[in-house]
Parts: C-alpha cells; sequence; structure tokens
C-alpha cells in the first residue's frame, strides 16, 4: 500500500510539469499577444470562480470516503451525476490508472467537464471560460482545508493542437482499444463530434443503452490486431448493463449512457469552435484585419453557424435510448419558450436534437464573441435554419438573435 500512495504522490507532482507547445495557428499568441495572454490573463471559469471562493472560506467542499471530493464538487459546479460517460483507454494525464476494469468517468454540463478515476491522486477538471477557452484544472483527492487546486500546463500537450482547432479545448477521440487500455490509432483513428458516423464512435469508450441495428466501437476490447472489427459483436452492443466489466460500486452510476455520449460528442466542438473564433477575431481586431465579408474568418463565421445548425449532422439509422436519467435531467434544464419547446430537446430517433439549433447558443462564450463575429454567425443562422419551431424558439429564448 505505501508503494502504490508513493506512485500516485509522485504523479500527482507530475501534473504540474511543463510540456512543449505544439504548432499553432496562434504563433506567440497563447502568453504574448494581450488579447489572449491564456496563460496569464484574467479568467472567470466556473473553476476558477470555486476556487476563489474555497481559499476565502465561502464556500466548502466535504471529502467523501471513496470517491473523494467527487460528489461535493458535482453538486457546487452544477454538474449533472447523471451525465456519467466512461471511457477505458490509457488517455489523458492520469493514464496509468485508467483501464478496463478502471474506466476514467466524465460528467459535464454546457460549461465544465469533470473527470474522476477511483483510486487517482486528482479529480480533473475542464471548464470553457467565455474568452480564454477551456481552462484546465486538477484538484488533489487528499483532505485538506482548503483542497488543492492546481493549473498544470500538461494538459495542453494533447488538449491544444489540431484536432482541438489550435485552441485549448476539449478533444473527444475514438480509438480501437486493446486489453490493457492501450489506444491503437492505427487500427482506427477518429476525432469525433455529431457529424461523425455512428460506426466510428466510442472506441475506448464504455456504452451503455439501445441503438438497434447499428454499430459503434464502443464496448470493444480487441484481442486479435488482424481483425479489429471482430472485437464488435453482440456482447459489445445494445449494452444495458456494465456489471461484468466494472466494478460499478466504485462510481455514482453503473452506467455510460449512450444519450449523454451523443450530448458529450456535439457540445466538445461547439465549444471549440467558440473559443476559435473568439481568438481570432479578438487578435484580428487588434491587427486592424477584422473583415467576416471573405477570406478566413467568414469561413470561420459559416463554419460555427452550420455546427450549430446541425448541418451535416449524421443522420441515425435506428431509435436511440439510453438507461440512465440523463435524457430527462438535460432536457429540462435551459430556457423554454413561452410554448414550452427548448433547444434541448432530444430526438433520438432519427437525429440527436428535436430542433435545429444548438442549445450552445446560450453558452456565455457565444454571448463573450465579439460584436462583429456575433453578428457575423448570427446572420449565417438566419439563412440557414429555416424551421418555424426553431425560429419561435429562439425569438422567445435569446434576445437579439434575429
Amino acid at each position: 500500500m505505501k508503494a502504490i500512495a508513493a506512485a500516485a504522490l509522485a504523479w500527482l507532482l507530475l501534473l504540474g510539469g511543463t510540456a512543449g507547445q505544439p504548432r499553432s495557428r496562434f504563433p506567440g499568441t497563447l502568453d504574448q499577444h494581450p488579447e489572449i495572454d491564456y496563460r496569464n490573463g484574467a479568467v472567470s471559469d466556473v473553476v476558477t470562480a470555486l476556487k476563489t471562493d474555497v481559499n476565502a472560506g465561502a464556500a466548502t467542499l466535504a471529502f467523501d470516503g471513496r470517491q473523494g471530493y467527487l460528489k461535493s464538487l458535482l453538486e457546487r459546479l452544477n454538474v449533472p451525476v447523471e451525465s456519467q460517460i466512461l471511457v477505458f483507454s490509457k488517455t489523458g494525464i492520469q493514464h496509468p490508472f485508467t483501464s478496463p476494469e478502471n474506466p476514467r468517468a466524465l460528467y459535464f454540463n454546457d460549461r465544465v467537464v469533470v473527470g474522476y478515476i477511483p483510486g487517482a491522486p486528482a479529480i480533473e477538471m475542464a471548464s470553457h471560460d467565455p474568452q480564454q477557452g477551456v481552462i484546465f484544472q486538477t484538484m488533489a483527492q487528499a483532505p485538506a482545508a482548503p483542497p488543492l487546486i492546481t493549473r498544470p500546463d500538461r494538459c495542453t500537450g494533447c488538449h491544444l493542437t489540431g484536432n482541438t482547432m489550435f485552441v485549448p479545448g476539449i478533444l473527444v477521440r475514438s480509438n480501437f482499444t486493446a486489453g490493457d487500455g492501450r489506444a491503437l490509432p492505427a487500427l482506427g483513428n477518429f476525432i469525433i463530434d455529431h457529424r461523425s458516423p455512428l460506426e466510428q464512435r466510442w472506441g475506448g469508450w464504455y456504452v451503455t443503452g439501445t441503438h438497434g441495428a447499428a454499430r459503434h466501437m464502443g464496448n470493444a476490447i480487441v484481442t486479435d490486431p488482424s481483425k479489429p472489427d471482430g472485437a464488435i459483436g453482440e456482447g459489445t452492443l445494445n449494452r444495458p448493463a456494465l456489471s461484468d466489466r466494472v466494478d460499478t460500486a466504485s462510481y455514482p452510476r453503473p452506467t455510460s449512457d449512450i444519450a449523454a455520449l451523443m450530448v458529450f460528442d456535439h457540445q466538445g466542438r461547439a465549444m471549440n469552435l467558440l473559443t476559435s473564433l473568439g481568438w481570432e477575431a479578438r487578435v484580428a481586431k487588434a491587427e486592424g484585419r477584422l473583415d467576416f465579408s471573405t477570406g478566413e474568418l467568414r469561413d470561420l463565421a459559416r463554419e460555427t453557424a452550420d455546427y450549430f445548425a446541425f448541418v451535416n449532422e449524421a443522420a441515425l439509422t435506428a431509435p436511440v435510448q439510453g438507461v440512465s436519467e440523463f435524457q430527462k435531467t438535460f432536457s429540462d434544464t435551459g430556457p423554454g419558450d413561452r410554448k414550452g419547446r427548448s433547444l434541448r430537446a432530444l430526438d433520438l430517433r432519427t437525429r440527436l436534437f428535436r430542433y435545429r439549433c444548438s442549445y450552445m447558443i446560450y453558452s456565455p462564450a457565444f454571448d463573450a464573441l465579439p460584436a462583429e463575429a456575433k453578428t457575423a454567425v448570427l446572420a449565417r443562422l438566419r439563412e440557414v435554419i429555416t424551421d418555424r419551431d426553431t425560429i419561435e424558439i429562439l425569438d422567445d429564448t435569446k434576445a437579439g438573435w434575429r
């Protein structure tokens, strides 16, 4: 036990290490450009705000035995426990603690993702700052007053690349995975969002729920690298539970809900688009080249709007049904119009959402876009959103969208 504790402590210390920066479309911008200054600039994300309150004694977090600070943290950040999804591939800064028997659990709302691994030294948090992108922080899983919350640089080694649009963002990856949790990207490697067909999704993730005859890569463990597709079959599809794979008592919920996974797939790229558009517009404005009528800025605004309007969304070939309370918890949150309709209403029959605009239009990051960028996105949305129901919901719930 002493050796395990020492290893955990050593790994926790490594979380504060520094990784080399990848190539970026924003050379020098991360720390030097006054419009960005990612590492030193002011932030207002929800985790930083909670850290400030905890350190000042204005808020407390309770350490609760086996799961440590997890339950208290989720409550403070207003993150529904029903959003639990489980990834078993050895990814993330605490990957030595992750395996098919001990997956990493993710919990999320519109503004933050919380990562928890039973037995790992820290809880991971990725919160979306309205201007700075995703801020990565960790909380030590050891009782302390106040709890130790730090902001490591290592996370950007994976979460600041072309796969996240060269901004600090959310990365949703699907890989075939070996029995020890090692990702096998040479056999299949996909960056996932709502445009991805189910056949490419969730390699290295657990999936509970039903989806008819549709196939996905979730729950599959490769034993023969020459035939990776052979890992997918009756035992991996339409699974109601994970009790034969995972000690579910180690987690708040026994599920990795398919509906939550689909929403998470959509939300990650939406966050990255808002960050990228905000950064590009702020830097361009400071340099006197802000123009959304042509060129890369116009293309990025259109890309953002089209994604928010679910242009090129992958159609579902069969209805999807989760096995947790997530569908109700998620749909009941957020603004509704005078008829009780909401952009958070899930469809899950032929597509993800019932209405054709993302709920991320209510995000603080959307509202924080430079006025010129927001105007360009809204103008494009008015072109591509044509169904009356969605238009009426936006009229009632998003001031100024017209």
